[in-house]
């Protein structure tokens, strides 16, 4: 429903069609070139129209380092509406430039005029997850902005970098405090990764959240494929005559996918030992990498298209057999050129000296 979130991702460089391919060709390369050019070339927002995009969870570790950077380089592009604003919403109690001081480090533009323009579009309100009084301050917010700002119509995204232990409270306060329908204004939720614990949590909060919006209100989001390298894997498989001839089982005796990080878990202990880099990186990251790898051509890109391909390879994957899986923590090196290499897992405050996580 909005794939522009993290189009500043999508910018690849492609190599030109072949003159001699057949229309059937022609017409698969221009889709996947409007993969790689992503929806930022096609806003779905007309250039007045009042956009208020809501990070709940922006004092966390996936804000600063991917959710407003990306913010960051659409404002950069002009991909967003003028009157687009952006709301941190976390129970801490921060400032805008606090904020901004937490994030600027990982943002793609370094130009201090554009980051200083983008971060006075940025305003912050302070809220707990559970209860409604944050919230209905965060409705009173939105509400101020879009009576300055106007517009034919009026967008409310809400985008939940949080984990998903409070996604059910938040989206009810969500839906009793914030949401609006209307001729003229829009919500929606966007939910992150990962999406429960097991199967039984991950069922409980589908439901949950069916029931509280309808499917066209919520947009699920692996910010994973958002990556330049990830995306290129279509590009490279379906778009490149030399590839999509020889990438097969009789070609192939073996794929791997590795997953490498230079740092360590900084200060996120409480979060992984809880969770686990497995359902953290495997079950969703690493699994859409795999799915990208091994699936047979779509009928075409279309989002239900790519999504079935992606189904029939996880339905032929059998059960892992603990035997199969070697299982460990990362130890500090003493000798590491930075005192985060010198962390071994359970140096982490937030892990227990015993932790077998």
């Amino acid at each position: 429903m909005f794939p522009f979130l993290f189009s500043d991702m999508l910018y690849l460089q492609g190599s030109s069609p072949p003159s001699d391919m057949s229309s059937e060709q022609e017409t698969n390369m221009e889709a996947l070139e409007a993969i790689q050019k992503g929806a930022a070339s096609k806003p779905i927002f007309s250039q007045d129209s009042c956009v208020t995009f809501t990070v709940l969870g922006a004092s966390g570790d996936l804000a600063k380092k991917k959710i407003f950077p990306s913010l960051c380089n659409l404002f950069e592009k002009k991909i967003l509406p003028p009157t687009c604003r952006i709301i941190g919403y976390a129970r801490s109690s921060m400032t805008v430039q606090q904020l901004a001081d937490k994030s600027n480090p990982f943002m793609k533009a370094k130009n201090k005029d554009v980051l200083s323009a983008f971060w006075k579009q940025v305003s912050y309100v302070a809220g707990t997850y559970d209860t409604a009084d944050g919230f209905i301050k965060l409705n009173d917010h939105i509400a101020e902005i879009e009576a300055k700002h106007g517009g034919e119509k009026r967008f409310r995204l809400f985008y939940l970098a949080l984990p998903p232990s409070v996604f059910i409270p938040v989206c009810t306060q969500l839906k009793h405090n914030c949401w609006l329908k209307s001729s003229v204004t829009e919500c929606r939720v966007i939910v992150e990764k990962p999406f429960g614990r097991d199967l039984e949590s991950s069922n409980e909060l589908a439901q949950a959240i069916t029931g509280l919006f309808n499917e066209e209100e919520i947009y699920r989001i692996d910010h994973y494929l958002g990556k330049e390298m990830v995306l290129n894997l279509l590009i490279l498989r379906f778009g490149n005559e030399l590839f999509r001839t020889v990438w097969n089982r009789e070609r192939i005796a073996s794929v791997v996918i590795t997953f490498k990080e230079p740092f360590g878990t900084q200060g996120r202990g409480g979060y992984f030992d809880t969770n686990g880099i497995i359902r953290d990186v495997m079950q969703n990251h690493l699994l859409q990498i795999l799915c990208l790898v091994a699936m047979e051509r779509p009928v075409s890109v279309d989002a239900s298209d790519i999504r079935d391909e992606k189904v029939k390879v996880l339905k032929f994957i059998k059960p892992l057999d603990l035997d199969d899986v070697v299982l460990g923590q990362y130890i500090g090196n003493p000798e590491g050129p930075t005192d985060d290499s010198k962390l071994g897992y359970r140096d982490d405050p937030g892990v227990p000296d015993d932790s077998k996580t």
